[in-house]
């Protein structure tokens, strides 16, 4: 399973003070579920994100990102970002905060 070490490095460094954050190996990569549900997670090129119908398009917006589709169907409310877009850690923490905003609207599991 490849994904990218440094960048789930530092989201695990983000995350550290958040309760019920557990790892878990998915899409080839790594996600990171929140209160048990998917908040975001890192391949060898992209960190996905979890940002929900509001935010999609304000996603979108931005030239690193672009819809999240591993299958050949769009997945709704998520997002992909290039290494680019998250290079910075200013950006990486608004784009967990943005996941983050959603995420924390969804019943824990």
């Amino acid at each position: 399973m490849a994904y990218h070490q440094a960048l789930a490095g530092r989201i695990r460094e983000y995350l550290a003070d958040q309760s019920d954050v557990v790892e878990k190996k998915m899409f080839g990569g790594l996600a990171f579920m929140w209160r048990g549900n998917m908040l975001c997670g890192v391949d060898n090129a992209h960190m996905m994100l979890r940002v929900g119908p509001d935010q999609f398009g304000e996603a979108l917006a931005n030239p690193d990102a672009r819809v999240m589709d591993l299958t050949g169907r769009p997945m709704k409310g998520w997002i992909m970002v290039n290494l680019h877009g998250v290079a910075s850690d200013k950006a990486l923490e608004r784009w967990l905060q943005m996941a983050m905003s959603f995420v924390s609207t969804l019943p824990a599991k």
